[in-house]
């Protein structure tokens, strides 16, 4: 059975790419709507999902609409319970939902100084005293991950989980901003960006043309490193 999935721009929408892992990397089978968040046409290209108005959304195959990607996760995890959506460790299953948690409803100043995008990576950017902050308290929940999970490299709990789906955007920040973080961190960016699914999700939006760049900002840059 085939959910309806709908998101947007590849490149800029840090939602969409959760929603987008949570079927690709699980193995869910859907079928994708690209939305305009850019070209006007939000809206009228939702007018499917209503009542939802942000994405992603999603469609069940039995017609029911979800909007927030907490509950998309929850969603699907409790319609898929075997695809190993969270930890079956009941320890690293709470810290699990802990870390989505605090990821969808904290880390505003990262999120709102650095908004994701996987054109380039900035050099220069100097982060505020609310940004690093941000990366002091995630660089902690990651480091509790692990002392939880055991996993010192590689995903945070070991096997891939929908942890490590929300924070893929975070870690494209960090690497788009150079922002400073511990070695630890770093590789851990480098794990789930080089991972074949969000090379397939940048390469999917590489083409998109934008007249003005979302996000853009006056500062030296380098390509994208991470490309298939």
């Amino acid at each position: 059975m085939t959910y309806d999935l709908y998101i947007a721009d590849q490149m800029y929408s840090s939602w969409s790419l959760r929603g987008w892992l949570m079927f690709e990397k699980f193995a869910i089978p859907y079928r994708q709507h690209m939305v305009g968040l850019y070209s006007g046409t939000m809206a009228q290209d939702l007018a499917p999902a209503a009542p939802a108005r942000l994405v992603p959304a999603i469609k069940t195959p039995d017609g029911i609409v979800v909007g927030e990607s907490m509950a998309i996760a929850e969603t699907l995890a409790e319609r898929h319970p075997d695809a190993g959506f969270w930890p079956s460790d009941p320890a690293q299953r709470a810290t699990a939902r802990w870390l989505c948690a605090e990821m969808a409803s904290g880390l505003a100043a990262l999120r709102s100084d650095c908004p994701m995008q996987l054109q380039r990576c900035y050099r220069g950017f100097a982060p505020s005293d609310a940004v690093e902050t941000d990366l002091a308290r995630l660089q902690q929940m990651w480091n509790h991950a692990r002392e939880i999970s055991g996993a010192a490299t590689g995903w945070l709990f070991g096997e891939y989980s929908l942890a490590d789906v929300f924070y893929t955007p975070v870690a494209a920040r960090i690497v788009g901003y150079r922002l400073p973080v511990s070695p630890d961190a770093d590789a851990y960016c480098d794990t789930v960006l080089s991972d074949p699914a969000v090379l397939k999700w940048r390469a999917a939006g590489e083409n998109a043309v934008y007249d003005p760049e979302p996000y853009a900002i006056d500062l030296p840059s380098t390509p994208w490193p991470y490309r298939p």
